[in-house]
Protein backbone atom coordinates (compact mmCIF):
# COMPACT_ATOMS: atom_id res chain seq x y z
CA UNK A 1 0.00 0.00 0.00
CA UNK A 2 1.10 3.55 -0.63
CA UNK A 3 0.76 6.88 1.13
CA UNK A 4 1.49 10.57 0.65
CA UNK A 5 2.70 12.35 3.79
CA UNK A 6 2.31 16.14 3.73
CA UNK A 7 5.42 17.59 5.39
CA UNK A 8 6.10 20.70 3.29
CA UNK A 9 4.42 23.27 5.52
CA UNK A 10 6.26 26.20 7.05
CA UNK A 11 5.04 25.38 10.56
CA UNK A 12 4.30 29.02 11.35
CA UNK A 13 1.98 28.07 14.20
CA UNK A 14 4.85 26.26 15.91
CA UNK A 15 7.27 29.20 15.91
CA UNK A 16 9.87 29.70 17.32
CA UNK A 17 10.52 25.92 17.20
CA UNK A 18 10.27 25.92 13.41
CA UNK A 19 12.75 28.75 12.96
CA UNK A 20 15.50 26.13 13.07
CA UNK A 21 13.60 22.87 12.58
CA UNK A 22 11.03 21.72 10.00
CA UNK A 23 7.63 21.00 11.49
CA UNK A 24 7.91 17.31 10.65
CA UNK A 25 10.96 16.96 12.90
CA UNK A 26 9.54 18.74 15.93
CA UNK A 27 9.72 16.19 18.79
CA UNK A 28 6.50 15.18 20.52
CA UNK A 29 5.56 12.84 23.33
CA UNK A 30 2.34 10.85 22.99
CA UNK A 31 0.49 9.30 25.93
CA UNK A 32 3.37 10.19 28.26
CA UNK A 33 5.75 7.76 26.58
CA UNK A 34 9.48 8.49 26.47
CA UNK A 35 11.56 9.58 24.72
CA UNK A 36 10.07 12.35 22.62
CA UNK A 37 10.18 11.54 18.92
CA UNK A 38 9.79 13.59 15.72
CA UNK A 39 6.17 13.58 14.62
CA UNK A 40 7.18 12.23 11.20
CA UNK A 41 8.85 9.23 12.84
CA UNK A 42 5.68 8.43 14.77
CA UNK A 43 3.66 8.49 11.55
CA UNK A 44 6.16 6.51 9.47
CA UNK A 45 6.19 3.79 12.14
CA UNK A 46 2.41 3.74 12.20
CA UNK A 47 2.20 3.56 8.41
CA UNK A 48 4.66 0.68 8.21
CA UNK A 49 2.89 -1.36 10.89
CA UNK A 50 -0.41 -0.68 9.10
CA UNK A 51 0.93 -2.20 5.89
CA UNK A 52 2.15 0.85 3.95
CA UNK A 53 5.52 0.05 2.39
CA UNK A 54 5.78 3.00 0.00
CA UNK A 55 5.56 6.57 1.33
CA UNK A 56 5.98 9.76 -0.66
CA UNK A 57 6.85 12.81 1.46
CA UNK A 58 6.44 16.32 0.07
CA UNK A 59 9.11 18.74 1.27
CA UNK A 60 9.75 22.49 1.18
CA UNK A 61 10.79 24.16 4.44
CA UNK A 62 14.24 22.86 5.50
CA UNK A 63 13.77 19.97 3.08
CA UNK A 64 17.38 18.80 3.44
CA UNK A 65 16.84 18.03 7.12
CA UNK A 66 13.79 15.88 6.39
CA UNK A 67 15.61 14.02 3.63
CA UNK A 68 18.56 13.29 5.94
CA UNK A 69 16.24 12.09 8.66
CA UNK A 70 14.45 9.76 6.22
CA UNK A 71 17.75 8.30 5.01
CA UNK A 72 18.79 7.59 8.60
CA UNK A 73 15.34 6.17 9.34
CA UNK A 74 15.56 3.74 6.43
CA UNK A 75 19.06 2.73 7.47
CA UNK A 76 17.84 1.95 11.01
CA UNK A 77 14.98 -0.11 9.56
CA UNK A 78 16.70 -1.69 6.58
CA UNK A 79 14.94 -5.01 7.23
CA UNK A 80 11.56 -3.35 6.67
CA UNK A 81 12.17 -2.92 2.92
CA UNK A 82 10.25 0.34 3.06
CA UNK A 83 10.46 2.78 0.15
CA UNK A 84 10.45 6.55 0.67
CA UNK A 85 10.41 9.11 -2.15
CA UNK A 86 10.35 12.89 -1.97
CA UNK A 87 8.07 15.23 -3.87
CA UNK A 88 10.25 18.33 -4.04
CA UNK A 89 8.45 21.65 -3.50
CA UNK A 90 11.56 23.64 -2.55
CA UNK A 91 10.96 26.21 -5.29
CA UNK A 92 7.26 26.71 -4.63
CA UNK A 93 4.72 25.48 -2.09
CA UNK A 94 1.95 23.90 -4.12
CA UNK A 95 -0.86 23.84 -1.52
CA UNK A 96 -2.77 20.65 -0.78
CA UNK A 97 -4.23 20.01 -4.23
CA UNK A 98 -1.08 20.95 -6.10
CA UNK A 99 0.95 18.80 -3.73
CA UNK A 100 -1.16 15.75 -4.55
CA UNK A 101 -0.99 16.45 -8.28
CA UNK A 102 2.83 16.71 -8.27
CA UNK A 103 3.26 13.61 -6.10
CA UNK A 104 1.39 11.59 -8.70
CA UNK A 105 4.62 11.23 -10.63
CA UNK A 106 6.00 9.16 -7.72
CA UNK A 107 2.92 7.10 -6.91
CA UNK A 108 1.55 3.98 -8.58
CA UNK A 109 -1.32 5.46 -10.58
CA UNK A 110 -3.12 2.15 -10.75
CA UNK A 111 -3.79 1.97 -7.00
CA UNK A 112 -5.48 4.12 -4.32
CA UNK A 113 -3.31 6.00 -1.85
CA UNK A 114 -3.59 7.45 1.62
CA UNK A 115 -2.95 11.16 2.25
CA UNK A 116 -2.01 12.19 5.79
CA UNK A 117 -0.93 15.53 7.27
CA UNK A 118 2.27 15.20 9.28
CA UNK A 119 0.92 17.28 12.17
CA UNK A 120 -2.10 15.07 12.88
CA UNK A 121 -1.68 12.49 15.64
CA UNK A 122 -4.62 10.15 16.22
CA UNK A 123 -5.74 6.70 17.31
CA UNK A 124 -7.02 6.02 13.77
CA UNK A 125 -6.62 2.47 12.50
CA UNK A 126 -5.02 3.38 9.17
CA UNK A 127 -5.53 -0.03 7.59
CA UNK A 128 -9.24 -0.19 8.40
CA UNK A 129 -9.76 3.34 7.12
CA UNK A 130 -7.85 2.60 3.93
CA UNK A 131 -9.86 -0.57 3.27
CA UNK A 132 -13.12 1.32 3.87
CA UNK A 133 -12.49 3.23 0.64
CA UNK A 134 -14.09 1.68 -2.44
CA UNK A 135 -12.23 2.95 -5.52
CA UNK A 136 -14.91 1.52 -7.81
CA UNK A 137 -17.49 3.85 -6.28
CA UNK A 138 -15.66 6.82 -4.75
CA UNK A 139 -13.15 9.35 -5.94
CA UNK A 140 -12.14 10.00 -2.34
CA UNK A 141 -13.02 9.04 1.22
CA UNK A 142 -12.48 11.82 3.77
CA UNK A 143 -11.96 11.24 7.47
CA UNK A 144 -14.33 13.63 9.22
CA UNK A 145 -15.52 14.34 12.74
CA UNK A 146 -17.83 16.64 14.70
CA UNK A 147 -14.89 18.68 15.99
CA UNK A 148 -15.70 22.34 16.66
CA UNK A 149 -14.28 24.67 14.04
CA UNK A 150 -15.41 27.53 11.81
CA UNK A 151 -15.15 25.71 8.48
CA UNK A 152 -17.02 22.53 7.65
CA UNK A 153 -17.67 20.26 4.72
CA UNK A 154 -21.36 19.75 4.04
CA UNK A 155 -22.60 16.22 3.39
CA UNK A 156 -26.04 15.03 2.28
CA UNK A 157 -27.96 12.44 4.26
CA UNK A 158 -26.16 9.65 2.39
CA UNK A 159 -22.75 10.96 3.45
CA UNK A 160 -21.82 12.37 0.04
CA UNK A 161 -19.98 15.68 -0.19
CA UNK A 162 -22.33 18.46 -1.20
CA UNK A 163 -20.58 21.69 -0.23
CA UNK A 164 -18.54 23.71 2.25
CA UNK A 165 -19.33 26.47 4.70
CA UNK A 166 -17.61 29.03 6.91
CA UNK A 167 -19.84 29.57 9.92
CA UNK A 168 -18.05 32.76 10.93
CA UNK A 169 -18.65 34.53 7.62
CA UNK A 170 -21.79 32.66 6.57
CA UNK A 171 -20.21 31.71 3.24
CA UNK A 172 -21.56 28.56 1.57
CA UNK A 173 -19.96 26.99 -1.51
CA UNK A 174 -21.54 24.17 -3.45
CA UNK A 175 -21.94 22.89 -7.02
CA UNK A 176 -25.64 22.40 -6.19
CA UNK A 177 -27.51 25.69 -6.60
CA UNK A 178 -30.43 24.65 -4.38
CA UNK A 179 -28.29 23.39 -1.49
CA UNK A 180 -29.21 24.64 1.96
CA UNK A 181 -26.58 24.24 4.65
CA UNK A 182 -29.23 23.61 7.30
CA UNK A 183 -30.30 20.45 5.43
CA UNK A 184 -26.77 19.01 5.52
CA UNK A 185 -24.51 17.27 7.98
CA UNK A 186 -21.65 19.55 9.04
CA UNK A 187 -18.39 17.67 9.50
CA UNK A 188 -14.83 18.84 10.10
CA UNK A 189 -12.21 17.43 7.75
CA UNK A 190 -9.35 15.74 9.58
CA UNK A 191 -6.63 16.13 6.92
CA UNK A 192 -6.59 12.38 6.27
CA UNK A 193 -8.14 10.88 3.12
CA UNK A 194 -7.92 7.94 0.74
CA UNK A 195 -7.93 8.80 -2.94
CA UNK A 196 -8.57 6.79 -6.09
CA UNK A 197 -5.91 7.08 -8.82
CA UNK A 198 -8.38 8.52 -11.34
CA UNK A 199 -7.97 11.82 -9.51
CA UNK A 200 -4.81 12.55 -11.50
CA UNK A 201 -6.70 12.63 -14.80
CA UNK A 202 -9.23 15.00 -13.28
CA UNK A 203 -6.44 17.25 -11.98
CA UNK A 204 -4.63 17.44 -15.30
CA UNK A 205 -6.09 20.81 -16.33
CA UNK A 206 -5.64 22.37 -12.90
CA UNK A 207 -2.76 24.79 -12.22
CA UNK A 208 0.35 23.91 -10.23
CA UNK A 209 -0.94 25.55 -7.04
CA UNK A 210 -4.46 24.87 -5.73
CA UNK A 211 -6.39 23.71 -2.69
CA UNK A 212 -7.76 20.21 -2.42
CA UNK A 213 -10.90 21.73 -0.88
CA UNK A 214 -11.49 23.77 -4.05
CA UNK A 215 -10.86 20.68 -6.16
CA UNK A 216 -13.23 18.46 -4.18
CA UNK A 217 -16.00 21.05 -4.40
CA UNK A 218 -15.51 21.26 -8.17
CA UNK A 219 -15.88 17.47 -8.45
CA UNK A 220 -18.69 16.88 -5.95
CA UNK A 221 -21.51 17.00 -8.51
CA UNK A 222 -19.94 14.49 -10.89
CA UNK A 223 -17.94 12.23 -8.56
CA UNK A 224 -18.72 10.54 -5.28
CA UNK A 225 -16.65 11.98 -2.42
CA UNK A 226 -17.69 10.50 0.89
CA UNK A 227 -17.23 11.49 4.49
CA UNK A 228 -16.19 8.72 6.85
CA UNK A 229 -16.72 9.16 10.58
CA UNK A 230 -15.25 6.78 13.15
CA UNK A 231 -16.79 6.46 16.63
CA UNK A 232 -14.21 6.99 19.34
CA UNK A 233 -11.75 8.80 17.09
CA UNK A 234 -9.25 10.79 19.13
CA UNK A 235 -7.13 13.24 17.23
CA UNK A 236 -4.73 16.08 17.98
CA UNK A 237 -3.86 18.77 15.45
CA UNK A 238 -0.40 19.86 16.57
CA UNK A 239 -0.74 23.58 16.05
CA UNK A 240 1.04 25.49 18.78
CA UNK A 241 4.07 24.81 21.00
CA UNK A 242 1.82 24.32 24.03
CA UNK A 243 -0.06 21.55 22.22
CA UNK A 244 3.14 19.48 22.25
CA UNK A 245 3.24 19.19 26.03
CA UNK A 246 0.44 16.72 26.61
CA UNK A 247 -0.66 14.70 23.59
CA UNK A 248 -3.11 12.03 24.64
CA UNK A 249 -4.91 9.84 22.14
Amino acid sequence: MQALLFAAGLGTRLKPLTDHLPKALVPVRVNNTYPERPMIEILLDKMYYSGFNHVVINVHHMADMIERFAAEYLERHSDWHMKINFSDERDLLLNTGGGIKKAGDLLDRSRPFLVHNVDIISNLDLLSFFLAHNPAECLSTLLVSERKTERYFLFDKGGRLAGWTNLKTGEVRSPFASLRAEDCQLKAFAGIHVISPEIFDKMQSWPDVFSIVDFYLSQAAGSVIRGYEIPGLRMVDIGKPESLQNITI
